[in-house]
């Protein structure tokens, strides 16, 4: 498959504390490092097709502050084409504020703030973003009219849709129409499906309509299901240190795997070396790989099981 990678979605400063263990409702605990990384999983997703080799462009929204120069620039050292990225005069730059405990399991409590104002009219003004397009890639941190119109315009230019819908939110048939590959962890999956085993939330979401679903099962890999079956691409085993951005590099390296003309389950399995190298260190888009360390994981395991 020919062309480029279009992510629309959101760019988020990340403050991040170190803590060990999360606090319930109405506790301090007491946390350990403290970082501001560059994140959004629009720009987190972005960042890692353009590490993986993918040519990418991104439409989105920033502050005209500090933390949104440091996004654009972040996302242009990486190789992501930044022109349709806009500076908003009126609203921050997005922030995400984020705890990781020593298992490098997080939560996540986002403010969108410029992300907010990402509407269809910039997408219209961005439209030759879409030309050449072979793959979008889009996310739940931008106003949902504005995912529903970049996946109507990606189809019309006969371009694949992967909508990871995160954080997740009732999604109409309408938009799944639109949609090639859905994207959800087992959280998600509940709400989108109405189910709380994954098996039924599956079936719901195939009967729906969905053509082409990847769960994301943490540790356990990634559940590929279509109306022709289902099965588990298991993951890599690593020691995680922070999988904050884990299901970002996923997304992404499956972008490119699907512009590479690799079969989903191939592309899956691609998406799953990206995550695990990505767990094994700090921060979002610092812990996201390349290709070269990618296929350096990807050999080192296949020298250990000979």
């Amino acid at each position: 498959m020919d062309g480029h990678i279009l992510v629309v979605g959101s760019l988020n400063m990340d403050l991040v504390v170190q803590a060990p263990r999360h606090p319930q409702v109405g506790e301090t605990v007491l946390g350990g490092g403290f970082g501001t990384f560059p994140g959004g999983k629009g720009a987190n997703q972005a960042v890692a097709a353009a590490r993986l080799g993918g040519r990418v462009r991104m439409i989105g929204r920033v502050g005209a502050d500090a933390f949104g120069r440091q996004l654009i620039d972040s996302a242009a050292a990486a190789g992501v084409e930044v022109e349709f990225i806009r500076q908003d005069p009126e609203e921050p730059t997005g922030v995400a504020l984020i705890t990781v405990d020593p298992r490098g399991r997080n939560t996540i409590v986002v403010a969108p703030g410029a992300n907010g104002r990402l509407a269809p009219q910039q997408l219209e003004e961005c439209a030759q973003a879409f030309e050449g397009l072979a793959v979008l890639v889009l996310q739940l941190e931008t106003p949902l009219e504005t995912v529903k119109a970049a996946a109507r315009m990606a189809r019309e230019r006969g371009a694949k849709v992967v909508l990871n819908p995160a954080p997740a939110q009732p999604l109409d048939d309408e938009l799944l129409a639109d949609v090639d590959y859905l994207i959800p962890n087992e959280s998600e999956l509940a709400l989108l499906s109405g189910r709380g085993d994954l098996a039924s939330g599956v079936r719901v979401l195939l009967e729906r309509g969905v053509r082409g679903l990847l769960v994301t099962l943490g540790e356990q890999g990634v559940l590929l299901a279509a109306e022709g079956g289902s099965r588990v691409i298991p993951a890599y085993k690593v020691e995680a240190v922070d999988t904050v951005a884990a299901g970002d590099a996923f997304v992404g390296a499956f972008a490119v795997g699907l512009v590479e003309g690799l079969a989903p389950e191939e592309a899956a399995r691609l998406g799953n070396a990206a995550a695990a190298v990505s767990v094994t260190r700090r921060g979002a888009q610092p812990s996201l790989p390349t290709r070269a360390e990618v296929e350096e994981f990807l050999a080192g395991r296949r020298e250990a099981a000979r």
